[in-house]
């Protein structure tokens, strides 16, 4: 057990000034406050912010990565009753939600090569004497990927660079199958589980992923433990469950509860149609150098001192996967902050399980926001009580698939629909930059909170060195005149990989995820040496990040809890979702104009004559040039958001320039009401076409990009599937969601100008 807590903040009075030091801008009136309100916000918010200790966050960490805590292992749980015990001694009304998942586990793996020499992987990241928890081989998960389908294959092997569907129209090109092959394809590119799914599609018969260096190794700096990169023998654990929906593979659309109704193994959609093994690049060093055929194209080269060669052949490999498939129990830890007001809820996650020890992957992520649950214990003490409900939730079994969120979700979806009016996640934290992603109703709201939120190392506020960095990695002029004539940071869509996934797509509420990074100085993502040295010695060694994290996401909990009005602004999610459809009307035309144009070249002979005779290619196929789309009924359903939204931020904006006098409760009860209710109109119960149990018409991951966004979902993937009719049938059933929002909002912006005017 650990030991106690530092409960004091150990900033001096100048520290504790120089901290709440704000720019004109952090200093201006809340959103959705009023004047009055805002001010003592404020005082309570820099309160919360002065009791942020790095050294608590440290001490969490310690605690929860100190051994393997993977979904049913002995120390998952014994986190989980930790946890529920500190929330508990915060304050919280807390409690753990036990779900039965299904979760495989490996019982067999090889990966052997059989011609032209021999070779045998080791499949095994050894323990080294410097890192005090590398050696905990009895707790450790072997490394797999989990929801691979068992299997016991022997075939040549074909090297596909990332594996997704554009590197395999290259091998078209190339003239090369892999049908009946296994493939072996390099981690990057996308979320690793589209990699089987791609290659299964195209004929293969299973697949190894490797770790190349170019990727996360020494190509990138020194590798652990001389530095923080990924070393020879480490390996990328990771779900390869398929994309139809997330969650129990067994439990789609329903919690995994005692008596739910649960799917054969064999009817379960998300698990691989071929088998699949994560390795190293010591252990792939031998398969790839073994390969011949066509040299691999530049930009499909890696960071071994090897030749790349595609082949297939002669490299022959024998592939072999079996595991354990059980039933779990997985922990979820509920903690409750009652608010004066238990109508409304702001939720906020992170989840505690891990591949291995993952100090990184979860645990910064949780170690903080156990920290933000003490403090709101702390002020809650001092006299604080919230307005809004405030749920803090440590979920269990994220690593697999979302487990613990989704069927958390799936179990309270309609309380949910009824109650919260946001959820903010955050996972993995680091160094550097504060990044936000999620629905653009909270950006200008998210800006807010950036503003007053001071980076630890640089001492600008974490708005202004973020909003310096966008502009700094902007593509072209165009970007960066746009960037800097905003007064907001851009919220970019999600698509999944973390649990803000059920909140967004599933059930229709307002989400951000938050975390900060890109300053790296290596990663063992899903390895055995995601742990408490590695960490303390090559990332957020000081914990300032955590506690920065810990700052932002805590005062942005106290903002959404404490608001007079929602602190919605919908005119950046009319912005972004005006140009989700110039994007898809771009998409089309790019498409009929590369098309045109292949088919012109292959009349002409152009791929012919530039044929190298002894590196031949394969003429691309003749396409059917995209028919005409018509996409005015959802250019004219933006318009009236746009015009709604405009309208609402409007009457904010006078309410606020009028002295934001107190409104009538009734009043205040009315609009909020109507602002909690517009995220779900997002919705359609149908779902997706593809995939109905993403029920988001604006934000969805995509089937073949995973964490990767793909706004518009409906009609973009029946455009990346050249089913053009099918996606220009799409369009006015999205147009119509969009109008319905459009109505919301008017609604809203209706009832806020009848009470301002009533006020005066």
């Amino acid at each position: 057990m650990c030991c106690s807590l530092v409960i004091i903040s150990q900033l001096s009075p100048a520290q504790s000034k120089e901290e709440h030091t704000p720019t004109s801008e952090a200093s201006s009136q809340l959103l959705g406050y009023s004047s009055q309100s805002s001010q003592q916000q404020k005082d309570w918010e820099n309160k919360f912010r002065d009791g942020i200790v790095p050294g608590n966050i440290r001490e969490n960490m310690r605690r929860l990565s100190a051994r393997p805590h993977n979904v049913g292992s002995p120390y998952d749980k014994d986190n989980a009753e930790w946890i529920l015990s500190k929330f508990k001694e915060y304050g919280f009304d807390a409690r753990i939600e036990s779900f039965s998942v299904l979760f495989p586990t490996p019982k067999e793996r090889v990966v052997e090569l059989l011609e032209p020499t021999k070779f045998m992987a080791k499949l095994l990241e050894p323990a080294l004497q410097i890192d005090p928890t590398s050696n905990q081989t009895a707790e450790q998960l072997p490394t797999y990927n989990a929801y691979s389908i068992d299997g016991d294959v022997t075939a040549p092997l074909v090297y596909v660079n990332y594996g997704n569907r554009e590197d395999y129209e290259r091998l078209d090109r190339l003239g090369i199958s892999v049908r009946g092959a296994i493939v072996i394809a390099r981690y990057g590119g996308g979320w690793r589980g589209i990699k089987p799914k791609v290659a299964g599609e195209h004929g293969a018969i299973g697949c190894i992923i490797y770790s190349d260096p170019k990727g996360d190794g020494y190509y990138n700096g020194d590798d652990y433990p001389s530095g923080g990169w990924r070393p020879r023998f480490g390996v990328q654990r990771g779900s390869v469950m398929d994309t139809d929906y997330p969650g129990d593979p067994l439990t789609p659309g329903v919690g995994a509860t005692a008596d739910a109704k649960r799917l054969q193994i064999k009817d379960a959609k998300t698990i691989t149609k071929i088998p699949v093994l994560p390795i190293s690049y010591a252990d792939a060093t031998p398969l790839l150098s073994a390969l011949k055929g066509p040299v691999a194209p530049d930009d499909w080269r890696g960071g071994l001192p090897i030749t790349y060669h595609i082949g297939p052949g002669p490299a022959k490999v024998h592939l072999k996967v079996s595991s354990n498939w059980d039933m779990k129990p997985i922990y979820d830890v509920i903690a409750t902050l009652h608010g004066s007001d238990d109508g409304q809820w702001v939720v906020r996650g992170n989840h505690f399980d891990a591949w291995v020890n993952g100090a990184d992957d979860p645990i910064s992520g949780q170690s903080a926001l156990l920290e933000e649950a003490r403090m709101l214990g702390e002020l809650h003490r001092q006299g604080w009580v919230p307005k809004r409900t405030i749920i803090y939730c440590a979920w269990d079994g994220e690593e697999p698939g979302l487990l613990g969120s989704v069927e958390w979700v799936e179990t309270h979806v309609d309380e949910l629909k009824k109650h919260a009016i946001a959820y903010i996640n955050s996972d993995s934290n680091e160094r550097g930059f504060m990044d936000a992603g999620g629905t653009q109703d909270l950006q200008n709201f998210i800006s807010g909170v950036a503003r007053d939120i001071r980076d630890p190392e640089i001492k600008m506020s974490v708005f202004e060195r973020s909003h310096l960095n966008s502009i700094a990695k902007a593509k072209d002029a165009e970007e960066r005149k746009d960037l800097r004539g905003r007064k907001d940071l851009v919220v970019e869509a999600l698509g999944s990989g973390s649990d803000y996934t059920p909140f967004q797509d599933y059930a229709g509420i307002s989400t951000l995820n938050v975390e900060f990074g890109d300053e790296d100085d290596g990663t063992q993502y899903h390895s055995i040496y995601d742990d408490f040295y590695w960490y303390t010695h090559f990332v957020d060694t000081d914990f300032v990040y955590g506690k920065a994290l810990a700052q932002t996401i805590g005062t942005a909990m106290m903002r959404l809890a404490d608001s007079d009005l929602i602190p919605a602004d919908y005119s950046p999610q009319a912005e972004a979702i005006g140009k989700y459809e110039v994007e898809l009307e771009k998409v089309l035309k790019d498409k009929q104009d590369e098309f045109t144009e292949r088919n012109l070249e292959l009349q002409e002979g152009v791929f012919k004559a530039t044929n190298d005779p002894r590196r031949p290619t394969v003429a691309p196929p003749a396409e059917t040039v995209p028919p005409y789309m018509n996409f005015a009924p959802m250019k004219n359903a933006i318009e009236l958001l746009k015009k709604s939204s405009e309208r609402y931020s409007k009457a904010l904006a006078k309410w606020r320039d009028e002295g934001s006098p107190s409104l009538p409760a009734e009043k205040v009860e009315l609009v909020n009401a109507d602002l909690l209710r517009i995220p779900r109109l997002f919705l359609s119960e149908k779902g997706l076409p593809e995939r109905p149990w993403f029920k988001n018409q604006i934000y969805a991951p995509g089937a073949y990009t995973g964490y990767g966004a793909k706004p518009i979902a409906a009609v973009r993937e029946y455009m990346d599937e050249k089913k053009w009719k099918e996606a220009d049938a799409q369009i006015p059933q999205v147009a119509q969601v969009i109008e319905n929002v459009a109505a919301g909002i008017n609604k809203a912006a209706d009832d806020l100008e009848s009470a301002v005017t009533q006020e005066q």
